[in-house]
């Protein structure tokens, strides 16, 4: 299969599970080919094995300045518009896709698909459902042809529908295949209109042999070593970490707390370091390399995720950096939120809290700096849990399954729709509603 990709930046180290997901269709054997949102990033590339993607690596985004942005298009335009007359004069419609044709972005994702002169897809795969909205345009304007998948992991499903109910509505009626990361976020895309059974609960999976496990260890006098892995935004919840590791620490548990990450609260963050008088056991680390991240993890004795929803609706999906933590076979402490008791077991394989209840998760840190005895079975639960529902082999078999059963269901149907009138797609069950289904690895 030839199979696209629409993304934000690409990589980004918040993110790799976008990357992860991408590289096992890859390793299954297919085409590939990455389109880009936003400017790139600098410095990504260590943070994911993603260097043989490169090459398959494009930015449909423009320029910033208009100006420059203007004159980009107009070469585009000249080079290149030519190939494509119906597709430049749709991309121009400002009556249909308003923002995007004034702002030329339209134009020039369209020209640039042109001109690289790889336009027809099988799958056209968006990561997040605004790129999906991105994706939806460029095929009515005919710039790019396929059946539309879109994955929702987050924000996307909960502060985005929050904001707008009905951001989405067209994207669910058009698009084939919609994959939420979690039972939670497909109930939320229900919520919003979306037909159930175009739904598909895929998890995003991790690479687990890449994960060296062992059991964590603490010896004699060492304190335990505790960290948080994460942007430093609201819904990670650091905050009520830094309140549970101040109690703990007036408690005389020697401890010490590794945050890694960066983002718009980290200036807060650092002033609670001081407020709460913590800074001798409190470390704040800048973004580190997906290699550093793993090796924080395997020096730790806890991994700590006291995820919470946000005041605008924000919400996690299945945060990757728990997974890989249970992988390496770390005990977890987090919160009952989202998707994350469909990934952690409550006493199994680590221990979940209401979100924002600071005395509960100063309550379970200090039982498990109390009883290390436990933290093998704990380790060892994890580390099975994440290989048994979790691992990207067998969910990248699954998604492939479900883009073959898609192609052979939606093709030429999808196609038709998005340039003539639109159309209803259903699951081949006679139109009526079914179940919300997965795939055979979640």
């Amino acid at each position: 299969m030839k199979v696209a990709y629409i993304v934000g930046s690409f990589p980004a180290p918040s993110q790799t599970f976008v990357a992860n997901q991408i590289l096992g269709v890859e390793k299954c054997g297919h085409d590939v080919t990455i389109y880009t949102t936003d400017h790139p990033k600098n410095n990504m590339s260590a943070l994911v094995e993603i260097d043989r993607l490169a090459r398959r690596t494009h930015s449909i985004c423009p320029p910033r300045n208009y100006v420059i942005r203007l004159f980009k298009v107009l070469g585009l335009l000249v080079m290149y518009g030519w190939r494509a007359p119906r597709v430049v004069a749709r991309a121009l419609n400002v009556i249909k896709h308003g923002r995007l044709a004034v702002s030329l972005w339209l134009l020039h994702a369209a020209l640039t698909l042109v001109r690289i002169g790889e336009r027809k897809y099988d799958i056209i795969h968006s990561q997040f459902g605004p790129f999906g909205l991105y994706a939806l345009r460029l095929l009515e304007i005919g710039a790019i042809e396929g059946v539309l998948v879109t994955s929702f992991r987050g924000y996307d499903a909960t502060q985005n529908l929050r904001a707008d109910p009905r951001r989405y509505a067209e994207l669910f009626r058009m698009g084939q295949l919609f994959l939420p990361v979690s039972d939670s976020l497909a109930r939320k895309l229900v919520e919003a209109g979306c037909d159930p059974s175009k739904i598909r609960v895929l998890h995003s999976g991790i690479e687990c042999a890449k994960f060296k496990y062992s059991e964590p260890r603490r010896s004699e006098g060492q304190p335990t070593r505790i960290v948080t892995i994460g942007r430093l935004v609201e819904k990670k919840g650091v905050k009520y970490a830094l309140e549970a590791v101040a109690q703990i620490i007036a408690a005389r548990r020697t401890v010490v707390y590794n945050i890694v990450g960066d983002g718009p609260y980290r200036s807060e963050i650092e002033h609670l370091i001081e407020q709460f008088g913590i800074s001798a056991h409190v470390r704040l680390h800048d973004w580190m390399s997906h290699r550093e991240i793993v090796a924080m993890m395997e020096a730790s004795h806890i991994l700590l995720a006291p995820s919470v929803t946000a005041g605008d609706g924000d919400e996690e999906g299945i945060p990757n950096v728990i997974k890989e933590a249970m992988a390496v076979g770390l005990p977890v402490v987090s919160t009952k939120h989202a998707g994350i008791p469909e990934l952690v077991v409550d006493g199994e394989s680590g221990f979940l809290v209401p979100e924002r209840s600071v005395d509960d998760l100063a309550e379970r840190i200090t039982y498990l700096c109390d009883h290390p005895e436990i933290w093998p079975q704990l380790s060892r639960a994890a580390r099975r849990r994440v290989e048994a529902e979790f691992d990207i082999g067998r969910l990248s078999v699954d998604l492939v399954g479900l883009y073959e059963d898609l192609i052979g269901q939606h093709g030429e149907q999808a196609l038709k729709g998005y340039h003539g009138s639109p159309v209803e797609l259903n699951s081949g069950n006679g139109g009526s509603p079914r179940p919300i289904q997965r795939g055979h690895g979640n």
